[in-house]
């Protein structure tokens, strides 16, 4: 349990701050038409998409009702609410099963 916890917290992170990353550049790209790298968003695709495996396996184990599980996998297309989230579940998770 406390290992998916971990996976999911630091995924949460990551896709976090490469969704803000992206944000900055989609903001550079078309408000300022500044030429900006494309492989941002493929990390952060990528980034999310492991982020998306985590979070399914961390609500499975501790048996999260369908409305939660697809808040958090949503939360990681959010900027900034991937981060309030994640602290909202660890300290769920952590609560309920004594980590």
């Amino acid at each position: 349990m406390a290992s998916a916890l971990l996976r999911y917290r630091v995924l949460a992170w990551v896709t976090g701050l490469w969704l803000l990353l992206l944000t900055g550049e989609m903001i550079a790209k078309y408000g300022f038409d500044v030429h900006t790298p494309s492989w941002i968003a493929v990390v952060h695709g990528w980034v999310y998409f492991v982020y998306l495996l985590l979070t399914a396996d961390l609500a499975v184990k501790v048996r999260w009702p369908i409305g939660r599980t697809v808040g958090t996998l949503v939360a990681g297309t959010i900027p900034l609410l991937s981060f309030y989230v994640e602290h909202l579940n660890a300290k769920k998770v952590k609560r309920d099963f004594a980590l």
